[in-house]
């Protein structure tokens, strides 16, 4: 429900606890209205186009979404075993993929963009297919480097696969995982590229999600960027790009283009929530080796790092739930929520039919749909309403458990610990009495106090908007 302020005086603290996903009811979604859309990005990792669309209107824009993240559109690779990392191997540039046809993916932004959110699309610029075969528009290939879209002379001269990490000129124009990598040197390349994305901003895209990143040198990149359309709102496409730390090109070398995935972020949010103290969260911040805060993308997972176990996934249930939460709450950089599908094998692709065309989203059986868990929307309002403010009256009461808030708009606790836990939080924000938006009931402060009890895995959060 949207957040309230309300003048009733009783005290009634109550809070959820982050036990699992709890499934957000689109028609109650639907019926909430006046939430303004704000900046968090939905990333709907591999939904089909309808799904995508009806979540950006019974859910996304309710909530207060600003964004959709979605999969690659090109076609792509199709395979007997129909894997998830097939729609990383781009065939051609037609837009019928695995997730629906051109149409359906028109359809799909235009549903998205009644709704009020902004769609960005996972852009593979890097690369062609490794492997030869037939894609999901029918394309076949049989030489892996003349495709379509490009013949043998578009790829870098370097056709061996990336073994020292350490070369920033291997890392760039070498071949990842055997994938044909294009050179980004030439100008008519850059122009397919270029041309292939504006072909989407036509058609409403807003912005792209530049997957490998790091293998495309950074002026090429900001050549591509700056030969980009605007928008349908007249603005510059939103970009955000894929660059892994700790090995050459370094990750501030591409702020100039857009922002970048932050994956220090995430690894914090490992560290901190899945072992170690919250509390140490105090000084959360840049000094932590995060992204420039201006250019960070936060996440808390995502599709590979859910697989190699680098961060929290929905499999840590309540505990990555909860991360997602002091993401929201905390306020550094632009966030990111994840929701994917389940799996047992790394390489599962998502639910589909047997000629790998992937299924509607069952938000109640194959899918974890983190995106429409009750913490969440409540935090994503909660989120928008803080919204430049400072962060205000940090309180650790105990080891894993934190309360803080934004300016004097709102306040939140989070307990990350194995039991319930009870204080008398200090709060700038007005005595009144306000709903607790991650869960039932409410909770009135008075004085600048607010006595709390916040269940193990749980949190409990207002705001006064």
């Amino acid at each position: 429900m949207p957040p309230k302020h309300r003048t009733a005086l009783p005290l009634a603290v109550a809070a959820l606890s982050l036990g699992g996903v709890f499934t957000f009811s689109p028609s109650a979604a639907a019926a909430d209205t006046g939430t303004p859309n704000g900046d968090v990005i939905a990333n709907l990792w591999q939904w089909n186009w309808a799904s995508v669309a009806k979540e950006c209107t019974d859910t996304l824009d309710p909530a207060g979404y600003g964004a959709v993240q979605v999969a690659p559109p090109q076609e792509s690779l199709r395979q007997a075993d129909h894997y998830w990392w097939d729609v990383y191997q781009p065939y051609s540039y037609k837009l019928d993929s695995r997730f629906g046809s051109a149409a359906d993916f028109k359809s799909m932004v235009d549903t998205c963009h009644g709704a009020g959110i902004e769609v960005y699309t996972d852009a593979v610029i890097n690369h062609t297919s490794a492997q030869t075969g037939t894609g999901y528009a029918g394309t076949a290939i049989t030489n892996k480097y003349d495709t379509p879209d490009y013949d043998p002379a578009d790829s870098d001269d370097c056709t061996k696969t990336i073994s020292n990490w350490s070369d920033q000129h291997e890392v760039q124009h070498c071949e990842l995982l055997g994938l044909p990598d294009l050179d980004t040197s030439e100008s008519g390349v850059r122009e397919k590229i270029a041309g292939f994305l504006n072909k989407q901003i036509d058609l409403g895209v807003d912005g792209f999600r530049i997957d490998a990143a790091k293998h495309i040198e950074t002026a090429d990149l900001n050549a591509i960027v700056g030969a980009l359309h605007t928008t349908g709102a007249g603005d510059a496409p939103y970009i955000t790009q894929e660059v892994y730390p700790g090995t050459p090109p370094a990750t501030g070398d591409y702020y100039d283009n857009g922002d970048v995935l932050d994956f220090t972020y995430a690894s914090a949010m490992k560290s901190q929530f899945g072992g170690g103290d919250i509390a140490n969260l105090s000084s959360f911040g840049s000094s932590w080796g995060l992204a420039d805060e201006e250019h960070s993308n936060t996440f808390v997972t995502n599709h590979d790092t859910e697989r190699n176990g680098d961060t929290l996934s929905y499999k840590d249930g309540a505990t990555a739930t909860l991360a997602n939460v002091f993401q929201l709450a905390r306020g550094y950089g632009r966030p990111s929520v994840y929701a994917a599908w389940k799996f047992d094998q790394s390489d599962q692709a998502p639910p589909g039919d047997g000629d790998g065309f992937v299924s509607d989203t069952d938000c109640s059986g194959a899918w974890a749909c983190l995106d429409r868990d009750v913490a969440i929307t409540g935090m994503v309002g909660w989120h928008n309403a803080a919204a430049g403010k400072p962060v205000a009256d940090w309180q650790s009461p105990a080891s894993n458990v934190i309360g803080f808030g934004r300016g004097d708009v709102g306040f939140v606790a989070l307990n990350n610990s194995s039991s319930a836990h009870t204080h008398t939080y200090t709060t700038s924000v007005p005595d009144g009495t306000y709903d607790n938006v991650v869960g039932d009931g409410s909770v009135t402060v008075s004085g600048g106090k607010v006595e709390l009890t916040v269940p193990a895995k749980g949190a409990v959060a207002f705001h006064t908007s």
